[in-house]
């Protein structure tokens, strides 16, 4: 019994010294921009890294553009990226991100696999000569200028390998769809 103690005591602390490791190592990762990139830094507030636009780019409502962001990564075997719009980008631009969140695998590493977000311009906020419009009704669509933030990413670890188990019933209670938690 006692051997069972210790044993367990000292797994316990294997797990928590890999777990302090882990949360202390720096993932370092190569990055390649293309000529005239805004340099990327994470923010400080928040865990993610703002990402600029590498060129301007005109998008008329109801039409959809990739707006380059000027680097390419090489992001570790088993990692991948999250590509997603910040808060105020459609605020800002009345444009959106097309896909929702963009996953760039760590497949994607070569030398010209520049990231782009893909964005739909969904209310206008200028005129194609760049006019400033205050009804968004009468505008023709948007400027997206380089060196714009808009959008911003981080990496993950891949999700590891499943293997699903057919059943006919869990055996749990259901908790309900859509809200079932309440309003308030």
């Amino acid at each position: 019994m006692k051997i069972l103690i210790i044993l367990s005591t000292i797994i316990v602390l294997i797990q928590f010294i890999m777990w302090i490791k882990t949360t202390q190592k720096r993932l370092k990762i190569r990055i390649k921009y293309f000529e005239g990139a805004t340099k990327l830094k994470k923010i400080k507030k928040g865990n993610w890294i703002d990402v600029y636009a590498n060129k301007d780019v005109y998008i008329r409502v109801g039409e959809n553009a990739l707006v380059p962001l000027g680097f390419a990564l090489e992001l570790p075997q088993g990692w991948e990226g999250h590509l997603a719009p910040r808060s105020s980008t459609f605020k800002s631009w009345g444009i959106i991100q097309t896909n929702s969140v963009g996953i760039i695998d760590d497949s994607f590493i070569g030398d010209n696999d520049e990231w782009h977000m893909p964005v739909y311009c969904l209310q206008g906020r200028r005129t194609e000569n760049g006019e400033e419009v205050s009804d968004c009704t009468k505008t023709e669509g948007t400027w997206i200028r380089k060196g714009d933030k808009i959008g911003q990413f981080r990496v993950i670890e891949v999700m590891p390998q499943i293997e699903f188990k057919e059943i006919e019933s869990f055996g749990n209670k259901d908790r309900g769809w859509y809200g079932s938690t309440g309003k308030r």
